[in-house]
């Protein structure tokens, strides 16, 4: 599933369905245009549109902007212009998308002033960065029907007046935020609470305000309290102790689908995410699987098996197994109580370094034995494990008993344990499943 094209609001050209029905006769033309509002019939704004000729020769039918893909198409002055005019009708204009280098926006965004009195949907996302200091958009803009707002990758302070005039928000999406204001846990908690009616809230920091944010925005005291009754999906990224602080401070009772990346850290505070996990009836929590590779480890959990959307999904930022087993160990250790109604787990790891994936295995089997245990162990009532080829050895390593542990000590309600491997014929795992089979407690080893 594409999160952010579902953010972005998905495909839009075809909002020219009726460009060619109004021209199979006179009748139908003014069928469709006598009932344009009726029919949501707009005009669009977008690659290869004489915009001023459109405008100039259509009806003042309202105006959809969509320029998604700056990266594959030439923003020269002629569509810049034609973007500038647009803006300008402003009593007209209901969604705009702008995806496009920050030298360009430098010219667009400033024109976004004033009331869109009409507007519902506001994307812009800066695809470069430039030298001339942060963009932003102008203090005085005004949205009051605004229902989705998507700003990604440029400066957008939580005071801007477009946060506490656009009540009707169900979209809040700031991603890749620099934090040149004030961005502090009691800022957005206050300003959420002037959206009752949010669906859903995504926050992402860039990279580099991470230092920042620690530092010095969680010094202020905490004054606000929210209950967001229809939030269904929340996101964040960045510190475990900013989201710490902020879900301490909120209620989210009809919450379905949760994103969580943390990025670069040494030690993880997670307590209050549990929390969140376990209040909360509407997260559905089945089957898992868990992604290695070189940038870091992702962990999804589906309501159930054959799921296509996920309930719970968190990316931990790091490079080598090593870290990443010590770090998801660290997390999952506190989130086990959240994960007891997982009964599948997969594991699978994709390694591209020029190191042999043999010798990586080999030292962490070796030496990380107790972190895989407490990963493994975090699901307590898992019945199904499947293994992918590079992580055999790691697991078959783990699953051993040592002295003075017994069979059921890890995983007691394995019922099934499956693996893929090239040329193995997963031996390791015979110790294990004799000893299970001995304490009365089998566990089938399926190869597929």
């Amino acid at each position: 599933m594409d999160d952010h094209r579902i953010l972005s609001g998905g495909e839009w050209s075809r909002e020219r369905w009726w460009y060619k029905l109004v021209q199979v006769c006179q009748r139908w033309r003014y069928l469709i245009l006598g009932s344009a509002s009726y029919l949501q019939v707009c005009l669009l704004c977008t690659f290869g549109t004489p915009i001023v000729d459109m405008l100039e020769h259509s009806p003042p039918l309202p105006l959809i902007l969509d320029y998604l893909d700056g990266n594959n198409h030439d923003i020269n002055t002629k569509v810049e212009d034609g973007i500038i005019f647009a803006l300008q009708h402003r009593n007209r204009v209901r969604r705009i998308r702008l995806l496009m280098p920050m030298q360009n926006l430098r010219k667009l965004i400033p024109v976004i002033d004033n009331e869109f009195p009409m507007l519902e949907f506001l994307n812009v996302e800066a695809s470069t960065k430039d030298d001339d200091g942060n963009l932003m958009v102008p203090s005085t803009f005004r949205a009051p029907h605004l229902r989705h707002l998507m700003i990604i990758n440029f400066d957008f302070p939580l005071g801007s007046p477009l946060l506490t005039t656009s009540i009707a928000i169900v979209t809040l999406s700031l991603q890749k935020i620099d934090v040149s204001a004030s961005f502090s846990p009691n800022d957005l908690l206050q300003r959420l609470s002037l959206m009752p009616q949010l669906e859903t809230l995504g926050i992402l920091f860039h990279y580099h305000a991470l230092d920042i944010i620690e530092r010095g925005l969680m010094d202020m005291p905490i004054t606000s309290y929210v209950t967001l009754p229809y939030l269904r999906w929340f996101g964040f990224g960045g510190p475990s102790a900013y989201l710490e602080v902020f879900l301490s401070c909120i209620t989210t009772p009809t919450l379905e689908k949760l994103q969580i990346m943390f990025s670069n850290q040494t030690t993880f505070s997670v307590s209050n995410l549990l929390q969140l996990m376990a209040t909360t009836k509407t997260l559905r929590l089945g089957s898992a699987k868990i992604d290695f590779d070189d940038t870091g480890v992702a962990v999804a959990v589906y309501p159930h098996a054959g799921s296509k959307t996920y309930a719970f999904h968190m990316d931990v930022a790091c490079g080598g197994l090593r870290r990443q087993a010590f770090s998801l160990a660290e997390i999952l250790t506190v989130l086990s109580p959240g994960f007891s109604a997982v009964e599948r787990v997969a594991l699978a790891y994709a390694h591209d370094g020029w190191i042999s994936t043999r010798d990586i295995i080999q030292v962490t089997a070796e030496f990380d034995r107790p972190q895989w245990r407490e990963l493994l162990g975090s699901f307590k009532n898992l019945k199904t494990l499947l293994v992918e080829d590079k992580l055999v050895s790691v697991i078959s390593h783990c699953l051993q008993l040592g002295e003075g542990e017994h069979p059921l000590d890890l995983l007691p309600e394995l019922q099934e344990l499956s693996y893929s491997a090239e040329g193995n014929t997963g031996d390791g795992f015979a110790k294990f499943i004799d000893a299970r089979r001995a304490a009365g407690h089998p566990v089938a080893l399926i190869r597929h």
